[in-house]
């Protein structure tokens, strides 16, 4: 009976317990595991049903489980850094365990991994782009002129550009996507800002820290950066309106330059096809107060 008792309440904590899987999203990952002994798959697509099997077990039994994407080489890095035998399952459970804390991660909600995985591999990217714009905005050091600190005052205007653009872009629901030419290639961020019931703007905070540093960078590098954004409203079209990065202003297009800027892709520069039921519009000025250069450094 005592037995019982204990096994029942072993089950009961276990559904207490968050867990996460290092998941080998594409087929080279899963390629450069296969050389460890102890890594015992040797087909991706049935990794990744097992994978799938294991998710729904967990969830199936009311567990909470979290997919983090699992890098080889952040993973041979840990285990260079730490010490520990990377042809060891308990090391490829600690990264994992790692993983949770500081890598991108996303809730598994019982949807397919075909569905799930371009989700985590959309937070992937985005992690990447916040971390290598906030550490070009640490690197522009200070002004040379006013001795301000480059990066932290180009944020500063940069979350004063957005609160503006909410300010002024009228009711309904907006997205935004900022795109600043960089090496190696273009950073982008999106931002989706819903409406309350009062009208105010209800933003997800990961999203606006880094969509506001990628527009730093921008006002910063004084770099040819745009900004589009889609205003959905009940009853009306959508409504698309871009702007330009001019110092530290925002300068409307014109609907024709709206048109051609939604309707290029902002990495490829492929031509995208307009959509029907859609209003390209001209835009206000945005931060007509700001310089118009910025700092020279």
């Amino acid at each position: 009976m005592a037995r019982t008792q204990h096994t029942t309440m072993r089950r009961a904590l276990r559904r207490e317990v968050a867990g996460t899987i290092g998941l080998l999203a594409d087929e080279e990952d899963f390629a450069a595991m296969r050389r460890y002994r102890t890594f015992t798959f040797d087909d991706h697509q049935a990794y990744l049903r097992q994978a799938e099997g294991l998710l729904r077990s967990l969830a199936s039994e009311g567990g909470h489980t979290t997919v983090a994407l699992f890098d080889p080489e952040e993973y041979e890095e840990y285990c260079a850094e730490t010490g520990l035998d990377p042809d060891a399952p308990a090391s490829r459970t600690r990264f994992t365990a790692e993983l949770s804390a500081t890598g991108p991660t996303v809730p598994y909600d019982g949807r397919p991994l075909s569905d799930l995985l371009p989700d985590l591999v959309d937070e992937a990217v985005r992690r990447a782009t916040w971390e290598y714009a906030t550490m070009l905005l640490a690197r522009l050091g200070t002004c040379a002129v006013c001795g301000e600190d480059i990066g932290r005052t180009a944020f500063s205007r940069a979350a004063d550009l957005l609160v503006l653009l909410l300010d002024t872009s009228g009711p309904g629901t907006r997205h935004l996507v900022c795109s600043v030419p960089a090496a190696p290639e273009t950073l982008l961020a999106a931002l989706h800002a819903a409406q309350d019931t009062e009208g105010n703007a209800e933003l997800d905070e990961t999203e606006a820290l880094e969509f506001t540093t990628v527009l730093a960078v921008g006002i910063a590098t004084r770099s040819a950066a745009g900004l589009v954004m889609r205003t959905t409203a009940e009853g009306r079209p959508d409504r698309v309106q871009g702007w330009r990065l001019h110092g530290e202003r925002l300068l409307p297009l014109t609907a024709a330059e709206v048109f051609d800027a939604y309707c290029t892709d902002a990495v490829s520069g492929d031509l995208v096809a307009p959509e029907s039921g859609v209003d390209y519009c001209a835009a206000p000025p945005i931060g007509t107060d700001g310089p118009e250069g910025g700092h020279r450094h």
